[in-house]
């Protein structure tokens, strides 16, 4: 066996037993991303009942890797979407869907002007940086993703939420140069009880 394959060996090795280690004590834990990878985390998910429905605020913590930049510099837009879906949980059969609420944005810069646009819901507004544009998607407050689940029903309900960077959407021949390049596998994912912050 060659050193670099013993190498790799012992280090995945080691991460699974510090991931086991951690779960034990009850402790996240955090796997490492690959080399110029930014990762993605989600640092607030909270659904509550409002007067007009079932809404979830949520804040996304990322970066855009270099790769999804440097598209972006010439001239490809990148969508990114939110989604979320409201489910009932039955012990006789399987989970029953109740609501799915999507949230579309695309990013797409202007040489000429050296300003981002933002696009959602058939709306565009400029932006002077890419910091300034990304700010506006990382952050959702009250959506309303359904209509209102009553008091005595919500420990039956729960949310699955995901955010991601949507490749479908990108040009078809960049899509076919995308395998196994993590810097364009930007989401995250986290499922959720009704009324309850995490």
């Amino acid at each position: 066996m060659s050193l670099l394959r013993r190498r790799d060996l012992l280090q995945r090795s080691a991460s699974a037993l510090l991931s086991a280690t951690l779960a034990q004590a009850g402790l996240p834990a955090h796997a490492q991303a690959g080399p110029g990878h930014t990762g993605i985390e989600l640092t607030q998910l909270q659904a509550e009942r409002g007067d007009d429905g079932l809404l979830l605020s949520y804040t996304v913590r990322f970066e855009l890797p270099k790769d999804v930049e440097d598209a972006l510099l010439k001239g490809v837009a990148v969508v990114f979407v939110a989604e979320a879906d409201l489910f009932q949980s039955r012990w006789y059969w399987g989970d029953k869907h109740r609501a799915h609420a999507v949230r579309r944005w695309r990013l797409a810069y202007q040489p000429l002007t050296r300003r981002w646009r933002l696009s959602f819901d058939g709306l565009s507004r400029w932006y002077p940086t890419l910091p300034e544009a990304l700010s506006v998607m990382r952050r959702a407050s009250q959506w309303r993703i359904a209509d209102n689940v009553r008091p005595a029903d919500e420990s039956d309900h729960y949310i699955d939420f995901s955010f991601r960077l949507d490749t479908d959407e990108l040009p078809r021949p960049l899509q076919i140069g995308l395998g196994g390049q993590s810097d364009w596998t930007l989401a995250v994912q986290r499922r959720i009880s009704i009324g309850t912050p995490r």
